[in-house]
C-alpha cells in the first residue's frame, strides 16, 4: 500500500467504523461536564503532532451532536480534503448543522463539488472574499486587481474547527495532506491547540462574525449561473462515500488505532491545562482599508501589546519572518533593554515561500545587527522523527520538513498559538486568528519544543553558518529574482 492510500485511512476510519453509540469512556458531554467543573477557565491542550492534531479533529467531528463550524484558508481537493469534506456530509446526514468559510484565494475544489455538498439541506458553504476562482473569470480578476489590489490581496487567513460550541481547533494547519504528515514531498511542522469551554465560545463568536459578513458569499450566489441536477448531486455523495468506504484502504496499523482512539481522547481530556485564554481575533476585512496595504488591526495591537510588555525574552516560531518597520523597531527596544528575542524560520532549503524568503533575506542583516537571535530550519531536521509517527514510511520517500507554526512565548508564563506570520500580510492585509494563553507550565513545553528546533541537528544559525549554501542552485537564483522586486508590502 502506498504513503498516499494509508493516508486517507486515518481520517476517514475515526468515523467509518465508530460504533454508533457513544462511547461510555469519553463523548462530547465528557467535555462539557468538564467545563462545568472549571468555571471561567479553558480547558487547553497543545497539538503538536500532525498525526495528533488530525486523530482529534476526526473524533470531535464523528462526536458533535448539534453543530460544525470550519473556517480555513485552505481547503485542497487532495486526500485530506477530500475525506474532510466525507467527513461533513455524513455529520449533515445524521442531523448535525454545517457551516464551512473558505478563503477565495487557493481554491482548487471545482464548482460543482462544492454546489454538490452545500446542497445538502444541512450543509452551507460561503465564500471569502470571492474575487479571485470561485467564480471568477480570468477576465475578472484582472480587472478587480486592476480596480481595487488592496481588496484582492486582503485574505482570510483564520483556521477554525469548532465543534457543538464547546470545543474548537486553531493554529497553524490548513485541511490539506502536507499539514498532517501524509505528503511524499513536503510537510510542515506545524502546531494547533485544542480549547474547550470560554474560549471556544470567543472563537464561536470570531465565526459569527465573518459568516455575517458581506465579504462571506454563498456558494449558490457566486456560483449562480450552474444548476446541479438532484441526480449529479447524489452521484456526488455516493462517490464520497464510496471514497471514504474502498475496503482496499485498511490495513492493520489503522485498525489499532481506531480500536484505541476513544482511549486516546479520553487521556487527551484528562491532561487538559484549565487556564485564563482568550481569543484574539480580526474582524472581517481587517481593517477599513483607508491605509491601502497598511492599516494594522485588532490582532496586530493585541501581538504588540504582548511583546511591548516582554522582561526577560520572546522566543517565536514562524514560517516567515518579514519585519514592518514598527516590528523591527519594537524588538530592537526590547533587546537593547535586555530582553532576549529568538526567532527560527525556514531556511533558503526548506521554505516553501521563495517571496516572502526574499523579503527576510534583504532584512536578515538588520535583524542580526539589532541583536536578534536567529535560526534557520533545516530541511531534514532530526525532530521530524520524533513530531511524525511514520517517519519509517516516509524515510523512502525523504520529503522535505518545513516550519509552519506560529508560536510566540513571552517571559516562559504567556503563550500565543495561531495563524499570525510575522510578515506585513498578516499585519495589515490577512485577517488571522489566535489564542493567548496565560499558563506558564504550556509556556515552558511548547518553549521547549522551540527550543529543540532550534538545536544545530534542527537548524542553521546564519552567524556562525551559511545556510543559503545549502540550497540548490535553482532556489538562489529564483531567489535573486524575488529580491529584485519590490513586493515587501503584500508578502
Amino acid at each position: 500500500m502506498s504513503l498516499h492510500v494509508a493516508g486517507t485511512l486515518l481520517f476517514f476510519l475515526c468515523w467509518l467504523y465508530m460504533p454508533t453509540a457513544q462511547s461510555d469512556e469519553v463523548s462530547i458531554a465528557h467535555f462539557q461536564d468538564l467545563v462545568v467543573q472549571h468555571p471561567d477557565k479553558s480547558g487547553v491542550y497543545v497539538l503538536e503532532k500532525g498525526e495528533e492534531s488530525l486523530l482529534t479533529r476526526a473524533w470531535f467531528t464523528y462526536n458533535a451532536s448539534r453543530t460544525i463550524d470550519i473556517q480555513y484558508f485552505i481547503w485542497s481537493t487532495d486526500n485530506i480534503g477530500t475525506l474532510a469534506s466525507e467527513a461533513l456530509l455524513r455529520a449533515a446526514e445524521r442531523g448535525v448543522r454545517v457551516r464551512v468559510i473558505v478563503d477565495d484565494l487557493l481554491i482548487d475544489a471545482k464548482h460543482d463539488t462544492l454546489l454538490a455538498l452545500a446542497a445538502h439541506s444541512n450543509v452551507q458553504v460561503r465564500i471569502y472574499n470571492p474575487q479571485y476562482s470561485v467564480g471568477t473569470s480570468l477576465l475578472q480578476r484582472l480587472g478587480n486587481l486592476l480596480e481595487d489590489f488592496r481588496a484582492v490581496n486582503q485574505r482570510m487567513h483564520d483556521k477554525i474547527a469548532l465543534f457543538d460550541g464547546l470545543a474548537g481547533i486553531t493554529g497553524g494547519r490548513n485541511m490539506a495532506d502536507e499539514y498532517y504528515d501524509y505528503d511524499t514531498e513536503y510537510n510542515f511542522r506545524d502546531r494547533d491547540v485544542l480549547v474547550v469551554g470560554p474560549a471556544a465560545k470567543m472563537m464561536g463568536e470570531s465565526f459569527e462574525r465573518f459568516w455575517s459578513s458581506p465579504l462571506a458569499v454563498p456558494v449558490e450566489q457566486q456560483l449562480q449561473g450552474v444548476r446541479l441536477s438532484s441526480d449529479i448531486v447524489a452521484a456526488h455523495h455516493d462517490w464520497l462515500h464510496d471514497y471514504a468506504q474502498d475496503p482496499e484502504n485498511y490495513t492493520p496499523r489503522i485498525r489499532s488505532i481506531l480500536d484505541s482512539l476513544d482511549e486516546k481522547i479520553s487521556q487527551l481530556s484528562g491532561h487538559l491545562v484549565w487556564c485564563d485564554t482568550r481569543v484574539i481575533s480580526d474582524e472581517p476585512g481587517k481593517n477599513d482599508g483607508s491605509l491601502g496595504l497598511k492599516g494594522g488591526s485588532a490582532s496586530t495591537m493585541a501581538l504588540t501589546s504582548a511583546v511591548e510588555n516582554a522582561t526577560a525574552r520572546v522566543t517565536i516560531q514562524t514560517p516567515y519572518v518579514v519585519l514592518t518597520d514598527e516590528a523591527l523597531s519594537l524588538f530592537a527596544r526590547l533587546v537593547q533593554r535586555g530582553v532576549r528575542v529568538r526567532i527560527v524560520t525556514n531556511s533558503l532549503a526548506s521554505t516553501d515561500n521563495l517571496q516572502a524568503f526574499s523579503g527576510y533575506h534583504k532584512q536578515r542583516d538588520a535583524l542580526l545587527a539589532a541583536g536578534i537571535e536567529l535560526y534557520e530550519f533545516r530541511p531534514f531536521p532530526m525532530v521530524q522523527y520524533r513530531l511524525n509517527e511514520r517517519h519509517a514510511e516516509l524515510k523512502q520517500h525523504n520529503p522535505i520538513f518545513a516550519v509552519h507554526a506560529k508560536t510566540m512565548v513571552i517571559d516562559g508564563e504567556s503563550l500565543f498559538i495561531g495563524t499570525f506570520n510575522l510578515d506585513p500580510r498578516s499585519a495589515n492585509l490577512n485577517t488571522e486568528i489566535g489564542v493567548q494563553i496565560e499558563s506558564p507550565l504550556l509556556a515552558l513545553q511548547v518553549e521547549e519544543h522551540i527550543e529543540q528546533d532550534m538545536r544545530s541537528q534542527n537548524s542553521w544559525t546564519p552567524l556562525t553558518d551559511n545556510p543559503d549554501d545549502q540550497a540548490t542552485l535553482a532556489k538562489r537564483i529564483q531567489l535573486w529574482f524575488w529580491e529584485l522586486l519590490p513586493l515587501e508590502p503584500i508578502l
